[in-house]
């Protein structure tokens, strides 16, 4: 007998979760999305992991661009995260009014970011509902080496267990 989904999704939502923005871009449209589903995969190489719902415009722009960059933030401003929950509007060369520039990659490296990671896609895996998007850092940077790097600890904010429909 499977757990309810109720106890899954409590469950779940105890996992220690970083959250960043990733930066997406194929040819002349970039996103920013908020996401927890991050990790290291690898040392030499060095690999990140990323996971992203197959329906988001993220998904597509790593896909069709293949790079990202993962961008994390101070635990101090968490309210940035609530800003990419949806599509990101790029004018003026900020995402949602954050100023980013291209990275190596061309994917968009935020600004504020505390510290960031430029990838290369090596691997994708369709696991379902998300892909997991395992890149190689070909660029990375820190702007402050001081500041904590935000969680879903320091949010509201819940992600994770059994899809809603």
């Amino acid at each position: 007998m499977a757990p309810d989904d109720e106890l899954v999704n409590k469950v779940t939502w105890k996992i220690p979760n970083a959250l960043a923005l990733v930066g997406s871009r194929a040819g002349d449209e970039r996103n920013g999305m908020t996401t927890s589903w991050i990790t290291q995969l690898s040392m030499e190489p060095v690999l990140i992991g990323v996971g992203v719902d197959n329906t988001a415009v993220t998904h597509r722009l790593i896909t069709e661009g293949g790079s990202f960059t993962v961008n994390l933030w101070s635990a101090d401003d968490t309210r940035v995260f609530v800003k990419f929950s949806k599509p990101a509007t790029f004018e003026d060369g900020a995402l949602n009014g954050r100023a980013v520039r291209d990275g190596v990659t061309g994917a968009p490296v935020f600004e504020e970011a505390i510290a960031y990671a430029d990838c290369t896609v090596r691997q994708s895996h369709d696991l379902g509902t998300h892909t997991l998007f395992i890149g190689e850092v070909v660029d990375a940077g820190i702007r402050d080496d001081d500041a904590t790097s935000a969680s879903m600890a320091d949010t509201r904010m819940k992600y994770g267990g059994v899809k809603r429909h």
